[in-house]
């Protein structure tokens, strides 16, 4: 691209008012030096997706001047969600758009490099953290767990990459095509399958205020990976049920040969754990099963992802 693109840096914002002032000073301070070194248009800008908070994140989003874009979601709607509404929005004006939270734990400076990787002809850049020291040791080893589930199941992540990644216009207008309502960004965008380029960088910690992400939303967001990507779950429910169907079957054979023989032997012992772990193998096959049909369920409603309220410009 010969001509300075345009980039537009699209932030969801769920009860961020603690952090988001010293947000909206970095990155319009970033898009401005990049607009003073001419590696981007005067015309690139930030938007907030206020995420239906209950404090007063909207409200210092349309105190913001400069190059700022607010969007106002009606209710919250997921952070995921309200990354889509921003990103649809942004397809419409931008060559490019740049997804970041608005925790500040992404490396802002990497911002540049993102540029050039789109400049050589990438459509697609993912940014993935180069390690995970300042995490806590149950985050490190559930996200290992996570990304080799993910791998198993066929799901396509990138690994330790997250939510920080430039798309396209072309990209944005592919992933647009995309309806699911049970978004999982991080599975739906390496499907796209556009020339694709990485940024290594170093995550922070958070500038203020607490994650939005507790493990609770985690567990969440994983089972929304697994779920809406794979259905290898299901074939391994099956093949759990074959192999205890041809188990009872060879246990028939024995009992009735013991029988035959006079060498049955009531016992308590066995009968029960049996019970115990074939009721625990079908409530977890039914869950398992309940997933799919409850995702199944909100995909066929075709109901709206996202109710956009507002929209401050500048």
């Amino acid at each position: 691209m010969r001509r300075k693109p345009i980039i537009f840096l699209v932030v969801p914002c769920f009860n961020e008012e603690e952090v988001l002032e010293e947000t909206y000073r970095r990155l319009e301070g970033k898009v401005l030096e990049l607009v003073k070194a001419k590696k981007i248009s005067a015309r690139s800008r930030v938007i907030f997706v206020d995420d239906g908070s209950g404090d007063g994140t909207w409200e210092m989003i349309e105190g913001f001047k400069g190059k700022v874009v607010g969007i106002k979601l009606a209710k919250n709607v997921g952070h995921q969600n309200a990354l889509l509404a921003g990103l649809l929005y942004t397809k419409e004006f931008a060559d490019a758009a740049i997804s970041l939270d608005a925790d500040l734990q992404d490396d802002v400076e990497a911002i540049d490099e993102f540029i050039e990787k789109f400049r050589g002809g990438a459509e697609i850049v993912f940014g993935v953290r180069k390690d995970r020291k300042k995490d806590s040791e149950f985050k490190r080893e559930s996200a290992k767990i996570f990304y080799k589930l993910m791998k198993i199941l066929g799901a396509g992540t990138i690994e330790d990459s997250a939510d920080y990644r430039l798309l396209s216009k072309r990209a944005m207008e592919e992933l647009e095509k995309y309806e699911e309502v049970n978004l999982f960004l991080r599975g739906i965008i390496p499907k796209i399958g556009l020339k694709t380029d990485t940024v290594y960088y170093s995550r922070g910690e958070r500038f203020a205020g607490e994650s939005k992400y507790p493990l609770g939303k985690m567990i969440n967001f994983a089972l929304d990976g697994i779920t809406g990507f794979s259905i290898r779950p299901l074939r391994v429910i099956f093949l759990i049920g074959l192999g205890i169907f041809l188990i009872s079957i060879l246990m028939m054979i024995y009992i009735l040969f013991a029988k035959i023989g006079g060498r049955a032997v009531s016992g308590w012992a066995f009968t029960v754990t049996s019970i115990w772990f074939l009721g625990g193998i079908q409530t977890l096959a039914l869950g398992i099963i309940g997933e799919y049909i409850g995702k199944t369920y909100s995909e066929t409603k075709r109901r709206p992802r996202y109710v956009i309220e507002k929209i401050k410009k500048r």
